[in-house]
């Protein structure tokens, strides 16, 4: 009996042992948990904003004499997108455990930020394998600690979602590139995005990806791969159409010697420069103008210089022999269209006038044949 009675003893010792190890692995776990884990974490913000919520508690200063503020302001936090969907400060400083902290042991501020690098790929894996591939990551892997990793584009404590300000998202890449965004912000696209609020145009992610970066132009893949970028919104009716823009602007660009190459290239040689133009040869890179605007590379009058970027020994009368990107018309070049008309016509009627000749003729020998086999 007694024996019994220590035997079940034993068992639910073990089995509170057990739930206890349980226990403080889900409370471990839950003080990490990523975005989808239904789980709330064991330590809210307030403990956190109890101190860090309060303005003037100090800055941390590292060894090159940097300094960080400590204060995280609770209503900016709060209207931030984890803020919105309940994230606790634990979920992403794992690393706190109890107060006083333990010191910083980077000596910038800039090691501290690469440092705290990892603490999003908790919850975003997918991004950051993306990021892997783009030109930022390679900058970083180089040695270039500037390159830009994910707070310096989404901020820290205060992460909103870009999309719900698009003009928001050059503004974000001005930080690095200040003299490109300069060049944007006077081109068609950047007028009328930051000029005004037009949704409709390309921010720099819809040219250049936006965790997985590409470019530069000058990238051969990338400057081959451009004009499908141009073609998914010059090549699409409905956003054209609200501007009288043509939507042959990529058909036509594929159906000439230009386009035909540099699409053969794209298929057989991805990796290899060619020396045909494309899109942005002609229009420029990020300082793209109206086509009625003065400084227009493609305007009649700066036609020819354009053109002699590639044709250095260009006449005047070159640039004459572009039909822009239009297909002919009655309205639009008369004669080309109907030249094309007369070919289109005349070519498949002389083709099938001459089958109709070669059947017959063929028809005729045969039945010749027949006839004379019956008769001899």
């Amino acid at each position: 009996m007694r024996r019994r009675q220590r035997s079940g003893t034993i068992l639910l010792l073990a089995t509170l042992g057990i739930l206890a190890a349980g226990l403080l692995t889900f409370t471990s776990r839950a003080a990490a948990a990523p975005p989808d884990d239904p789980s709330p974490p064991i330590q809210g913000n307030q403990v956190c904003l109890a101190c860090h919520g309060t303005p003037g508690i100090g800055e941390a200063e590292f060894a090159s004499g940097e300094k960080l503020p400590l204060y995280v302001d609770p209503q900016t936090f709060e209207s931030s997108v984890h803020g919105q969907l309940g994230y606790a400060c634990v979920q992403c400083h794992t690393d706190i455990s109890g107060a006083p902290h333990d010191s910083i042991v980077t000596t910038t501020r800039r090691d501290y930020t690469l440092d705290q690098y990892d603490t999003c790929i908790q919850c975003h894996e997918d991004k950051y394998e993306a990021t892997l591939d783009s030109v930022h990551q390679t900058a970083l892997a180089a040695g270039n600690d500037d390159a830009a990793i994910c707070t310096d584009c989404h901020g820290a404590h205060d992460t909103r979602p870009l999309s719900e300000q698009p003009a928001g998202i050059p503004q974000t890449c001005e930080r690095c590139h200040s003299e490109i965004y300069n060049l944007y912000k006077e081109s068609v696209h950047g007028a009328a995005l930051i000029g005004e609020g037009n949704p409709d145009v390309p921010t720099c992610i819809d040219c250049h990806g936006v965790h997985d970066i590409e470019g530069p132009s000058n990238f051969a893949p990338f400057r081959l791969f451009s004009p499908q970028i141009c073609a998914g919104c010059h090549a699409d009716p409905d956003l054209m159409e609200p501007y009288g823009i043509s939507t042959h602007v990529f058909e036509t660009y594929v159906s000439d010697f230009h386009g035909t190459t540099v699409v053969l290239f794209e298929d057989i040689a991805p990796d290899q420069e060619t020396n045909k133009p494309v899109c942005i040869d002609c229009h420029g890179v990020h300082d793209m103008r109206h086509t009625d605007d003065p400084e227009s590379t493609v305007i009649k009058e700066n036609l020819l210089t354009t053109c002699r970027k590639c044709h250095p020994d260009a006449t005047a009368n070159f640039p004459s022999a572009w039909l822009n990107h239009y297909p002919p018309s009655r309205e639009r070049w008369p004669l080309v269209f109907f030249v094309d008309l007369f070919y289109k016509i005349f070519i498949p009627t002389v083709i099938g006038a001459m089958l109709l000749f070669v059947f017959a003729d063929v028809g005729r020998r045969v039945f010749n044949r027949i006839r004379e086999q019956r008769h001899g």
